[in-house]
């Protein structure tokens, strides 16, 4: 059964929160201060927080500073995962990934599903990774951060999470670079 290891320690991760919206200002984000809390009281590390419009480039630009930032291990962006015209993360993001996580969307549409039952299929939440970071692309609503966190991020990132977790292939996500 899986669960967590308490032999194991726990490895304090660094995140950026990257909050997508035309309308949000910092002060009134609640769902990047959802995720800002949660990290931090799992006793993981918030190396940096934004806001970016609902912008392409803009969103792109902010991911490519982080993705090569060797100080950040995971980015966590919410918003614009949507269907409107103005919704454009998984588009400017996905181009990013060096490799793709296709299963994070598949269990993040059965946490939501218990819960708003067929609006599930109303997001494209997506991650990936790029440059040895984990990049996860959420909804913008609180509850959909809650859900995210609650139910898989938490445990994909502690180290301690058993019978698998991302924190310990961290060390082996660049080993296609290395030579012998």
């Amino acid at each position: 059964m899986p669960g967590v290891d308490e032999t194991r320690p726990f490895v304090p991760l660094r995140f950026a929160v990257l909050t997508v919206s035309d309308t949000r200002e910092l002060p009134h984000d609640k769902s990047g201060a959802t995720l800002a809390d949660r990290i931090q009281s799992a006793g993981h590390k918030l190396a940096d927080r934004g806001i970016v419009r609902d912008d392409a480039e803009a969103i792109r630009a902010q991911m490519r500073r982080w993705i090569a930032d060797p100080a950040i291990d995971v980015i966590i962006t919410t918003g614009g995962t949507g269907f409107t015209g103005r919704d454009v993360t998984p588009e400017a993001v996905e181009p990013l990934f060096e490799k793709r996580m296709e299963g994070f969307s598949a269990v993040f549409h059965m946490v939501s599903f218990p819960k708003i039952g067929t609006s599930t299929v109303q997001t494209r939440a997506t991650a990936g990774l790029a440059n040895s970071t984990y990049i996860f692309c959420l909804p913008g609503s609180p509850g959909a951060c809650r859900d995210a966190w609650d139910e898989i991020l938490r445990y994909q990132l502690d180290y301690r999470y058993r019978p698998c977790n991302f924190v310990e292939i961290m060390p082996r996500l660049d080993e296609h670079l290395r030579r012998p």
